[in-house]
């Protein structure tokens, strides 16, 4: 790392940023050089870093990352302005839902195949999936491409802040939570659930879905176990660290 980086304002929020970029196109949960992830970095969560138009996940850098404010009108007007639709989006999450700390965007493929199901619920049939029962929210009003007043639509639907994922109907999916580590591991997560839940689909077997009051419980207690989430992101960091790779740049 450059020591001139370490005065970059939110340093070590963007390296946190970067590194899950990098392990997203790893995992090939990243879409050619679209989808986006963006983290607030002031207490009204106005202003927030987010990945730079057309930059491919796996060649993200903490330094390139842009710093954005969701109430600028003329951000779109200006030289290296974001993915329109990414500003429309995240844009507008961030202006509308302070608790939305981080915000990330992905058209992963199991997560995009629940999505385009008539029913796209995800129903607990293992503890992963049950991470996510009560607590999705399934957009079923996909109006096309998030420019403004799609991106503003989907924001009312993240306004309760006890849902932290959007199974994005038609289009994908949208993980929120309070840090880079926090919501990478529940985007993580969906992925492998809703990856679970389409193969137990494709046997064509009966499913063995667990009931209301159990699948609550163990959300609940997904919710009370001793987080691994900034464990898993440490790892990560130390592994794209092992691998000489620049994403701290």
């Amino acid at each position: 790392m450059n020591a001139a980086h370490r005065n970059i304002a939110h340093w070590e929020e963007r390296v946190d940023l970067a590194a899950a970029f990098r392990w997203t196109a790893r995992l090939d949960m990243h879409e050619a050089v679209a989808n986006h992830f963006s983290l607030a970095v002031n207490e009204d969560g106005t202003k927030f870093l987010m990945n730079p138009f057309a930059r491919h996940f796996a060649r993200m850098k903490a330094s390139e990352l842009l710093l954005l404010d969701a109430n600028d009108p003329k951000t779109l007007d200006r030289p290296g302005a974001p993915d329109p639709t990414a500003w429309g989006l995240h844009g507008a999450i961030h202006r509308n839902c302070p608790h939305a700390r981080c915000v990330m965007h992905v058209h992963s493929i199991h997560a995009t195949v629940l999505a385009s199901l008539a029913d796209s619920r995800l129903p607990p049939i293992d503890q992963n999936t049950a991470m996510f029962f009560n607590r999705c929210v399934v957009d079923e009003s996909f109006g096309g491409m998030a420019f403004d007043s799609e991106g503003e639509r989907c924001s009312r639907l993240m306004s309760d802040p006890k849902v932290k994922t959007m199974i994005m109907g038609n289009h994908g999916v949208l993980v929120v939570g309070d840090t880079v580590a926090d919501t990478f591991n529940r985007l993580y997560y969906f992925e492998r659930a809703a990856e679970t839940y389409i193969r137990a689909l494709q046997t064509g077997r009966p499913l063995r879905v667990l009931s209301d009051e159990v699948a609550e419980k163990t959300a609940r207690e997904w919710e009370d176990y001793p987080s691994t989430a900034e464990h898993f992101l440490a790892e990560i960091r130390t592994m794209l660290d092992a691998d000489g790779a620049d994403y701290a740049n």
